[in-house]
């Protein structure tokens, strides 16, 4: 009888260690940063330019480099221009103006939506890029929409990938 019992316990344990084994392997985790910023009482002025930092240890890979935004179903536009103000390891501060489609008139809002919240994941460079030098990364974002405030913007971030 305790054989049968240990029989099958083994067999179950040696089920799960298998699964557990088989998912670490399998999933393979890109993300290597991502930060948002909330934009006070959803309502994005300005004068509010969240910067965000991190660091780039690896300069052998390639990294997709995105903002990332959520509004809400209110949002009065169908997209939103900013101005990404981004210093590299080594590097002076330069500016990108990004136009970020938000929604068409044929399918409405674009991205991942729950109830009235949407989200947009964006790339900031339609390349991946290698960092020359490791270091410490700024990225400050600033909305440049004729609107001010901006109302139902949600938060605001950047989100860095290995590129695969």
């Amino acid at each position: 009888m305790f054989n049968t019992i240990n029989t099958k316990f083994n067999a179950v344990l040696i089920l799960v260690l298998m699964i557990f084994v088989g998912g670490m392997t399998s999933c393979k985790t890109v993300d290597i940063f991502e930060k948002n910023v909330n934009i006070p009482r959803q309502q994005w002025d300005r004068s509010f330019q969240p910067e965000i930092l991190f660091n780039i240890s690896d300069t052998t890979v390639l990294y997709n480099i995105y903002v990332t935004l959520r509004h809400t179903y209110a949002y009065n536009f169908n997209n939103i221009w900013l101005n990404i103000h981004f210093r590299l390891p080594g590097d002076t501060v330069r500016q990108q103006r990004l136009d970020i489609q938000l929604a068409d008139n044929e399918k409405g809002w674009i991205g991942t939506g729950m109830d009235d919240i949407y989200e947009v994941r964006r790339l900031i460079s339609p390349q991946p890029y290698r960092f020359n030098r490791s270091g410490e990364c700024s990225f400050i974002l600033e909305q440049i929409m004729r609107e001010n405030p901006l109302e139902h913007i949600m938060n605001v971030g950047i989100r860095v990938e290995k590129a695969y």
